[in-house]
């Protein structure tokens, strides 16, 4: 089988079973599924995942991935104005929200299913909420205010509220709410000087 092949199938299972896992949660998706929705072997699917784990922490790895590819275009439109930057990135957040497909985040998805800290899902979704807050502390030093660090936890309860509340908010209401609440939280800290 030639590297091109290998590759096709790879993606093919990875594709397949990220939209089922996050469609339906991972839990409620069997190997069985993914093979027949992909139309694979399964033998194929244990050739490059060698366990359902580890091709759940691969559709994380992948969301992550595209997560930060959007961050990064949108950072690098706003190299040194941190309030546009802040602002865009709750814009962007705020249309993922009002996707007709959107069922909450990936990350925080698989952080409730597998809640076993060595879970390879858990190990992935925490990393990225990490990185989220050491992007969002970077923002907040780049504004000047006194505690960074507390404005970064406090954008993080934002954006993962959002995340979670898509259900109840979306669309303009939620950038509207989402743009009020950090320029709220921004304001509440440059005043703590």
């Amino acid at each position: 089988m030639s590297r091109m092949a290998t590759d096709e199938t790879r993606e093919r299972i990875l594709r397949t079973a990220s939209e089922l896992f996050y469609r339906e949660g991972a839990r409620a998706v069997g190997v069985d599924l993914i093979v027949e929705r992909a139309g694979v072997a399964k033998t194929s699917l244990y050739r490059y995942f060698h366990t359902k784990d580890e091709l759940i922490a691969a559709f994380l790895e992948r969301e992550d991935e595209e997560f930060w590819e959007q961050w990064a275009s949108v950072a690098k439109r706003h190299p040194s104005d941190p309030q546009g930057e802040l602002d865009a990135h709750v814009q962007w957040i705020a249309e993922r929200l009002g996707r007709a497909n959107y069922r909450g985040c990936p990350q925080l998805n698989m952080a409730a299913e597998f809640p076993a800290p060595e879970h390879p899902a858990r190990v992935v979704a925490l990393a990225h909420k990490r990185e989220l807050r050491r992007r969002l502390q970077g923002i907040a030093e780049r504004l000047g205010v006194r505690h960074p660090d507390e404005l970064a936890a406090q954008l993080l309860l934002l954006v993962n509220g959002a995340f979670v509340s898509s259900q109840a908010i979306a669309g303009e209401e939620a950038l509207r709410v989402l743009l009020a609440a950090s320029h709220a939280l921004v304001a509440a800290a440059r005043g703590a000087r």
